[in-house]
């Protein structure tokens, strides 16, 4: 089966949530604030990227 442009975002969208949720859990569990602090700004990142590939998404169908 031949994957077509829509499906790759739809996989990378699942693949960042993925990360988000992954990322902040790490923080919770992370003694070190500095560390802590780190895993939540690059979930928050994580977590704009998803936002834009799902508009992306939206804006296919």
């Amino acid at each position: 089966m031949e994957l077509n442009t829509q499906d790759y975002l739809k996989k990378a969208l699942v693949d960042t949530q993925e990360r988000v949720r992954d990322f902040m859990m790490y923080a919770e569990k992370a003694k070190d604030q500095n560390i802590q602090h780190f895993f939540k700004q690059y979930a928050e990142s994580e977590a704009h990227q998803a936002a834009q590939m799902q508009q992306y998404i939206d804006n296919f169908q």
